[in-house]
């Protein structure tokens, strides 16, 4: 997962809002969300899953949990860790410890996976974490944008998605899952000028500064886009659009249900 845009209860009647690009190399094996089988504590996870180190990029749960991580882009850090980020997101969705203690519980085995950045959530808190700067931030309610950097940095990308879902939330009426999916889906190229330096060209800066990306020379782009919507009613709707490795659009997955208490 590359871009993640949260409204955390920004509006009236709508504690969380998110919509989520997630790139990565197209010959990376994968699954696209379903329902996955076999779940410890009897959880109910909705979520894509990588096939190749088993994890996830983002996933709820029928409790209305929620959790997506990204990875932290920086050359000049191993990749090379113990385990995988992408089980973070699972272990969260799998438990029954609250988001703010499941961030803490983290914090001793920071240096076993390469960086990353993690969003958990229940239904009393939204919690930040990074391995990089060892940060745990409870959010308040607000617009967050976050990719391969700091939470709300000022990456184009970041602030554009967080704009576009300033304008989607200014007019409720048109709040859906398929505006959430159109809203990720800007492939405008930044200006050199408001190019972040991360430590990698010029060129695959500009490449990787749009929302939606579609590297056909690198064979890497947004391999879907994913839609949250959950309701103080404990209605939540979940819609993921998948995209071929020529940047169009393929199969999809949609959801509707009520959460249950995870209290």
């Amino acid at each position: 997962m590359c871009l993640i845009i949260l409204a955390y209860q920004a509006i009236p009647d709508y504690p969380l809002i998110a919509a989520a690009n997630r790139d990565e190399f197209y010959s990376r094996p994968a699954r696209g969300a379903h329902f996955w089988p076999n779940n410890p504590n009897g959880k109910q996870i909705l979520a894509g899953q990588d096939l190749l180190a088993g994890g996830t990029w983002l996933g709820i749960n029928r409790e209305g949990r929620f959790a997506a991580v990204t990875n932290w882009r920086d050359p000049s850090r191993s990749e090379h860790k113990p385990y995988s980020r992408g089980e973070l997101p699972v272990r969260f969705l799998q438990s029954s410890l609250t988001a703010l203690d499941y961030a803490e519980s983290l914090k001793d085995s920071f240096d076993n996976y390469a960086g990353f950045n993690l969003l958990v959530g229940d239904h009393n808190n939204m919690v930040y974490i990074n391995n990089v700067n060892c940060q745990l931030q409870q959010l308040n309610p607000g617009i967050y944008g976050l990719s391969n950097g700091m939470l709300d940095s000022h990456w184009p990308k970041v602030q554009r998605g967080r704009q576009r879902m300033q304008t989607l939330l200014d007019q409720p009426d048109q709040l859906s899952t398929e505006a959430l999916i159109n809203l990720m889906g800007d492939r405008q190229q930044a200006d050199d000028s408001a190019l972040p330096d991360t430590g990698i060209s010029i060129e695959k800066e500009r490449e990787l500064s749009p929302l939606f990306i579609h590297s056909r020379g690198r064979n890497y782009g947004t391999r879907n886009s994913t839609a949250v919507i959950i309701q103080s009613s404990g209605v939540v709707r979940f819609f993921e659009q998948n995209f071929d490795s020529s940047g169009n659009p393929g199969s999809t997955c949609s959801h509707n249900f009520s959460h249950v208490s995870d209290t």
